[in-house]
């Protein structure tokens, strides 16, 4: 019996992809395509894994192929990374239209990091929840308003839709799509061979809280470089009302307006930040890092920082401690 034709995963090479990210997913889907083959005796590749380029004058087409064969529908085409800031609109809406062509025609679509703001072009991800680097999460609302962003997660996947967070999530989603296209065996003896963690990582654990500061309301502004300034000591709501010079509820409904979060849910983060500085870098025990960054019960603080982080406080010093 004749093996079955590989499943194809294209890698969308757009203006500035990160050449390394492209070269290391085709690498890392032979290694697990090769894995495949072997398991079940036969010499054929179980993917074939294209490069697609956009041409001057039409859409993109195939510049490299693994196991050329009949032009079919990709199973998958994903948007590389890019160590540029994103690719603007005026450059990205022509692919974005070919892009949403394809996935009319079956095919799932991926992105990387920046390559989602490619994705956003498609027209694709209004109502829908994606990632991207949590670096970009201002930008990233400001031109895609209707799309909901959850820079917690290092990668989302909506089926037809994944989405990954940072530059190096090309790892994770490379181990996602291996699992989706050759199973979870594979999945598992590429990432052992490799010393790749398998799917389970989250955003949360590296990414600094990064407030929204452009938001153009000064009286809230002026509350929230206070708070900065303050480590969010004194987070009483009368307060902080008084340091905007608002009636309270004007406060809390500008403020959440500004910054997207409550008073709360942001002063929490603050203090977290700080708390992630001095477990990475200190050895204070965590119940003194609890009441220094403003709480007098540590258990909460645990239950606070776990639930922002991802991470117990512990987890957190045994992963990053500069030490």
């Amino acid at each position: 019996m004749p093996a079955p034709d590989p499943m194809e995963i294209g890698l969308v090479l757009y203006p500035g992809a990160q050449l390394a990210a492209v070269l290391g997913m085709s690498d890392l889907f032979d290694f697990a395509s090769r894995t495949a083959a072997r398991r079940v005796g036969q010499s054929a590749a179980t993917l074939r894994i294209t490069h697609w380029q956009p041409q001057d004058k039409g859409p993109p087409t195939r510049v490299f192929d693994s196991a050329p064969g009949p032009d079919r529908t990709p199973a998958v085409l994903v948007l590389p990374p890019s160590l540029n800031p994103p690719l603007p609109r005026e450059a990205a809406a022509p692919l974005g239209a070919w892009l949403r062509k394809q996935h009319t025609a079956g095919v799932a679509l991926a992105s990387v990091c920046a390559g989602a703001f490619v994705l956003g072009e498609t027209g694709l991800l209004a109502g829908r929840t994606i990632t991207t680097h949590w670096r970009y999460a201002e930008p990233f609302q400001d031109r895609f308003p209707g799309v909901q962003l959850d820079t917690d997660q290092l990668i989302v996947d909506d089926g037809d839709i994944l989405t990954a967070g940072g530059a190096m999530a090309w790892t994770d989603l490379g181990m996602r799509l291996i699992d989706r296209t050759l199973g979870a065996t594979v999945m598992v003896e590429t990432a052992r061979s490799l010393l790749v963690d398998p799917p389970g990582r989250e955003q949360r654990y590296y990414s600094a809280f990064s407030p929204r500061l452009r938001h153009g309301d000064a009286a809230v502004l002026k509350v929230q470089h206070w708070l900065q300034a303050t480590d969010a000591k004194d987070i009483a709501l009368p307060t902080l009302a008084a340091r905007a010079g608002l009636e309270e509820r004007t406060f809390l409904r500008r403020f959440q307006k500004a910054t997207g979060m409550t008073t709360t849910e942001y002063c929490q983060r603050l203090r977290v930040g700080k708390a992630r500085e001095m477990l990475q870098f200190g050895r204070l025990p965590v119940d003194r890092i609890a009441w220094d960054v403003g709480y007098s019960d540590a258990g909460a603080f645990r239950k606070v920082f776990a639930r922002i982080v991802g991470l117990t406080p512990g987890e957190y010093r045994r992963r990053f401690h500069a030490g």
